[in-house]
């Protein structure tokens, strides 16, 4: 069934589906929940709108919280074969929209040598056999070297597609500009050939991490939602379904522990697929508890950089147990220096880890600060040249000494340059 425009003046028109694919909003969260993809109430709204309204939508959030895996899910519940773009920075046309094949132009141009010899043997001038060349020039510039993209496949296609748009806003805005007249009227130009209108209304998917912002010409074109991170019995659900071998109960200890990682300051934060791959990598290794040794050992499996690595093992002993004691070979690095760091919601630092807990010692650091001021601590040759022999901090100062130096500011005094 081709797609047509809404007419201005008929607003109730909305661009026609080849077929209804769900009922309503529950039989959405049902036929996704059959592939594995537990989606709460406000996601199978906006799915079945569109499914409906025949729009776009816009996925925005982190990323990990299945914005891509809601357009494979998709695909696979409405049996529609699945077009992914996947954008980047400098992205162009070419690999979005489509692009001329100019190696089989030149291959073809070669062959056809001879007849381009037939074409302009009896051109009485060159600028007539130039006339004539161009008259066949379209030929080259027709379907048989048009080399079409994503969104010209989906357009083109034989077949209903869903067409995910992965990752628009790290695409630059011309890429956006590009894609208004397909999201608009699921519709492609090319200039040399004509516009193609889609057959079948491809359902189309835009994911976004919110790493810039997008332009508010894409998103009046979309449905939008902005999807964030599960709450603690929802994610729990989500793991349960994807039969990682790990219980419930150590899932649900799991949970909150990754929960606490992304309250941490992270560069990335624990997706909800790695925390699936954490429930599995755990129960591969025979996790009977989550202590923090073991979770300490394949902490790399949800933190993939080494800063944040770091941060999480120094974490992770305060979140399997707010008041347990930290073992040693638990830090991420040795207890010889002086600094300090944070261990979960507490932080204290390397001076005031004894393991005696000297209740004596005075961790306000008072005392040491005292002894720093005590007269004759440094050798004698800190207070002046080698050898010299003072009383520390005892220097004596004579009253015309003292003078000059006062008068210097005095009127009259040499200004010192700057």
């Amino acid at each position: 069934m081709s797609v047509h425009l809404v007419d201005d003046d008929d607003m109730t028109e909305t661009a026609p589906n080849d077929e209804p694919q769900f009922d309503d909003v529950a039989d959405v969260i049902d036929k996704f929940a059959d592939a594995g993809y537990l989606a709460d109430q406000r996601l199978a709204t906006t799915v079945f709108l569109q499914s409906r309204l025949g729009k776009p939508i816009l996925l925005e959030g982190p990323a990990g919280v299945g914005k891509t895996q809601l357009a494979k899910t998709l695909a696979e519940v409405t049996g529609r074969e699945l077009l992914r773009l996947q954008c980047y920075e400098g992205q162009d046309e070419t690999t979005a929209l489509y692009e001329w094949d100019y190696g089989k132009q030149l291959l073809y141009t070669q062959v056809l040598r001879e007849k381009i010899s037939q074409v302009v043997a009896d051109a009485a001038t060159l600028s007539e056999a130039v006339d004539r060349i161009g008259n066949e020039e379209s030929v080259f510039f027709s379907e048989r070297f048009l080399a079409p993209r994503p969104l010209l496949e989906a357009v083109r296609s034989e077949r209903p597609v869903v067409l995910l748009v992965d990752e628009v806003d790290r695409a630059d805005e011309a890429l956006e500009a590009v894609l208004l007249e397909l999201l608009a009227e699921y519709q492609v130009s090319v200039p040399e050939i004509g516009t193609f209108v889609a057959t079948h209304q491809p359902m189309i998917v835009l994911t976004s991490n919110n790493t810039r912002d997008l332009s508010a010409a894409l998103k009046r074109r979309c449905l939008h939602l902005s999807l964030d991170y599960p709450d603690a019995a929802r994610e729990l659900e989500i793991i349960k379904s994807k039969n990682t071998g790990l219980s419930e109960t150590l899932a649900a200890k799991l949970v909150e522990i990754v929960r606490g990682l992304r309250e941490l300051d992270l560069r990335k934060a624990p997706s909800i697929s790695e925390a699936i791959d954490w429930a599995r990598t755990l129960a591969v290794l025979g996790a009977a508890d989550l202590d923090a040794e073991i979770l300490s050992q394949t902490a790399n499996v949800v933190v993939k950089y080494d800063r944040d690595l770091t941060r999480a093992i120094d974490a992770i002993p305060r979140l399997v147990d707010p008041n347990a004691e930290v073992p040693q070979h638990l830090h991420s690095h040795g207890h010889d220096h002086g600094h300090s760091h944070s261990h979960g919601p507490h932080s204290h630092t390397h001076d005031d880890h004894d393991h005696d807990h000297d209740h004596d010692h005075d961790h306000s650091g008072k005392a040491k600060r005292a002894a720093k001021d005590e007269p004759g601590r440094h050798a004698d040759e800190y207070y002046g040249s080698p050898g010299a022999k003072s009383d520390a901090g005892t220097r004596s100062v004579s009253a015309t000494q003292g003078s000059r130096s006062f008068n210097r500011g005095g009127r009259g005094a040499k200004k010192r340059p700057f």
